[in-house]
């Protein structure tokens, strides 16, 4: 056993000390303050322990990022060597750093043909701000500045900048701050539990991707930039769109000389069981944003893959693109990102997804549709969601003041593993690596974790 396997630590303590002076994301600081922070200490493989010593399943890879796993000694190491030989240097005035070289000619590699150019980011937030700039830029030079507006979807995920957070259609975000920016107009997600009931899968993925028609008639195909979407919505709770939603919208969007970008955050780097979300879904953007599986969640970085239709006129055109980060392309940061993609490639991780663990992680997840209390199950790639709902019958939900996901979401982490609500639909991504072993394990905490809800909320009378 190592020093941190051994180490004893005062819990009290250490959230006393994080109370005091560390302020959360997305976190009511007042309220995390009464009852203290969970403490993770240390993570190997798809587990992560706690100050406590309790050992947890970590079903969501710590944000959607940690694929090859926590303990990868590899890409510790090609940090190390790194940061001694040139741990910084910018990529402005005129200069390179190898890593970043590097890194990008791997992307070329692992992308669809069309991409042959990438801007480096520090996270997915930042690499759709660039996004935004890059596509106007584009227009401008088309001769088309008119052509300003991003489309995006209702409880779509871009980020929490400004510009990342306008783009996503989360309404509890845009309520602070004065969101979203002008130039970006939201359509409705597809979400067949919500709003396709009657209709076959294939007639409502029809119906959705015509919405993205309707607002681009309504604006004007000529004030119509780009439309934004993930190809799987993450944060929004695992939404995925019906087969031939996506078809669907790259029709439209080549219909109108409307940009395709697909964020990429999430379902990068094979999540889906591609290396890419959009290759599952068989379209062809001209733009996307990477970040998180990018390097495993093991150091900060992000990007955007240029497609050859937005570079080759960017590039033609000359003179300044005014956008970028004193850290774009940090060496340090790009040396673990060609590391871990050489892990994915070595370890044949994402074709065992495809092959393997998806189609496993599937059939074991959507036996949890018996359970009384969850009215859908469903899966893409190692991505899953379920709906809790008060009557199988009738699909009727909970009162959202109940917050019965919360409920089951503590079950979760108290019975060891991390299962996340959002609102009453809980979704989990565990990391690439995980075994068809470690799968039945994670099943079966989720399902003691159901039960436990269920005799919860049956207690309080919800039922």
């Amino acid at each position: 056993m190592n020093a941190i396997e051994t180490q004893q630590f005062d819990t009290r303590s250490l959230q006393q000390r994080d109370s005091a002076h560390y302020m959360h994301p997305f976190t009511d600081t007042k309220a995390l303050a009464g009852r203290g922070a969970r403490i993770i200490t240390r993570g190997d493989g798809i587990y992560i322990w706690d100050s406590e010593g309790n050992k947890i399943l970590d079903g969501m890879s710590g944000l959607w990022c940690v694929n090859v796993g926590y303990g990868r000694h590899e890409l510790v190491d090609a940090a190390a060597r790194q940061m001694t030989q040139l741990p910084f240097y910018n990529s402005f005035f005129n200069t390179s750093v190898i890593p970043a070289i590097e890194l990008a000619e791997l992307l070329t590699e692992i992308t669809p043909p069309q991409f042959n150019h990438f801007f480096f980011t520090n996270s997915g937030s930042e690499g759709n701000d660039t996004i935004l700039r890059m596509v106007r830029r584009y227009w401008d030079v088309k001769g088309q500045p008119q052509k300003k507006t991003l489309i995006a979807r209702k409880n779509a995920y871009h980020g929490s900048t400004v510009c990342g957070a306008s783009l996503g259609g989360m309404s509890y975000m845009h309520e602070q701050g004065d969101l979203p920016i002008p130039g970006i107009a939201h359509i409705e997600q597809p979400y067949y539990f919500e709003h396709g009931k009657g209709m076959t899968p294939e007639a409502f993925a029809l119906k959705a991707a015509g919405w993205l028609e309707e607002k681009i008639l309504e604006l004007g195909a000529d004030k119509v930039a780009a439309f934004i979407g993930e190809p799987v919505q993450g944060a929004g709770g695992v939404i995925i769109p019906p087969p031939g939603y996506w078809p669907e919208i790259q029709r439209i969007c080549d219909k109108y000389d409307v940009l395709l970008i697909c964020d990429e955050v999430i379902t990068g780097f094979g999540r889906l069981g591609t290396w890419f979300g959009h290759e599952y879904f068989g379209i062809k953007p001209d733009l996307l944003t990477f970040a998180k599986g990018v390097t495993s969640g093991y150091i900060p970085l992000g990007g955007v893959a240029v497609g050859d239709r937005v570079a080759n006129v960017l590039i033609e055109q000359g003179g300044d693109f005014n956008h970028g980060f004193t850290y774009s392309g940090h060496p340090v940061a790009c040396a673990v990102a060609v590391e871990n993609i050489r892990i994915l490639q070595r370890e044949g991780i994402v074709e065992r997804v495809a092959a393997e663990t998806a189609p496993y992680l599937r059939r074991r997840f959507t036996e949890l549709a018996d359970h009384p209390l969850v009215g859908l199950a469903e899966t893409c790639g190692l991505m899953a969601g379920l709906v809790l709902v008060k009557d199988k019958a009738t699909q009727s939900v909970f009162d959202p003041q109940h917050e019965v996901g919360m409920i089951c979401r503590g079950y979760c982490f108290s019975g060891g593993v991390i299962m996340r609500a959002v609102g009453d639909r809980m979704i989990i991504a565990p990391p690439l690596v995980i075994t068809p072993a470690q799968i039945d394990e994670m099943i079966g905490l989720i399902r003691a974790a159901l039960d436990s809800t269920l005799a919860e909320v049956q207690r309080r009378g919800l039922l």
